[in-house]
């Protein structure tokens, strides 16, 4: 069997709730289904104002489906949904719906720490942050790094 699977890019808001159902309700005879979704964090220590992503939607999609691809085969996933945002998003808006269905937890779960492991270390977007200090680029982190190097 085919997993199914979807890539989105785009600088629409989306309804990670409405996204989830819809994503349950295509099932494929499913018995674990797992998601995530990354929102815009602004720490009271550390305020932002807006975070904004900058991408080329086409590579971003051309890499994000490789990576899907890789991931149902690997963990025999029945299916399985990126969303990712980019444009200037707010503090709490949604950025990222990572989403896996699965015959069993274990598989619904690795598929979707790989796919949010890549998508933290490798994917093609660049993050900016605006606050009271001014902008500054998000540099890439060493945990993140760590994370995805578990998954060679």
């Amino acid at each position: 069997m085919v997993a199914e699977m979807s890539v989105r890019v785009s600088t629409d808001s989306f309804d990670p709730g409405a996204e989830t159902n819809a994503f349950l309700a295509a099932g494929n005879g499913a018995g674990a289904a797992v998601t995530f979704t990354g929102v815009v964090r602004s720490k009271p220590d550390d305020p932002i104002t807006a975070l904004t992503l900058e991408c080329y939607p086409e590579l971003a999609i051309n890499q994000l489906t490789a990576i899907v691809e890789q991931a149902n085969a690997r963990f025999g996933l029945l299916a399985a949904t990126v969303i990712h945002r980019y444009g200037r998003l707010g503090p709490g808006e949604p950025i990222v719906q990572v989403m896996t269905l699965s015959p069993h937890r274990d598989a619904a779960f690795k598929g979707a720490e790989f796919l949010m492991d890549y998508l933290k270390t490798d994917a093609p977007f660049w993050k900016q942050e605006t606050g009271p200090n001014g902008t500054h680029w998000v540099e890439a982190k060493e945990a993140d790094d760590a994370a995805k190097a578990r998954w060679e």
